[in-house]
């Protein structure tokens, strides 16, 4: 062999560094699970308020589920308004300006024998009995979906 200083033979490998440990963690980590921390806080707030103020909602769902007539499903429509809407406001209304108030709150269009129904002819004496599939259905979508406008929680509207 050669005696040679740079020859293959006196060549050592390479020692790498030891691997970089995983903890403790550096600063920038900390803040990072610090505003997760405080978003995942935030949402699981948000959430458990949301779900609180809907509470009436999902009484009233399951209170239309028992409805058997259309003037129990008729009243808790007015009284699931009521859980949001002063008194003052649901109290005056009557007639088409019921139905023209429940119809602008809601996303689906309001079916004219819906809206009959509602406007009066549930109290009105007749002989034959109302579809109740087709106010069930509006009701539930009402109850599930409705939106109040902005002077809704005013009294004097």
């Amino acid at each position: 062999m050669s005696s040679d200083a740079a020859s293959l033979e006196h060549l050592n490998d390479i020692a790498l560094p030891a691997d970089v440990p995983w903890w403790p963690l550096a600063p920038g980590w900390y803040l990072l699970l610090a505003l997760l921390l405080l978003v995942g806080t935030w949402l699981a707030a948000r959430a458990w308020t949301r779900w609180r103020a809907n509470a009436y909602r999902r009484a009233a769902l399951r209170e239309l589920a028992r409805a058997d007539n259309a003037e129990t499903i008729a009243e808790l429509l007015r009284r699931t308004a009521l859980a949001r809407v002063p008194r003052s406001v649901i109290a005056q209304l009557g007639g088409m300006q019921w139905t023209d108030w429940l119809a602008a709150r809601c996303t689906a269009e309001m079916p004219p024998d819906v809206r009959a129904l509602l406007a009066g002819g549930i109290y009105a004496a007749c002989a034959a009995k109302p579809d109740l599939r087709t106010l069930r259905e509006y009701a539930a979508h009402w109850i599930a979906a409705h939106r109040l406008l902005a002077g809704d929680t005013q009294a004097g509207h």
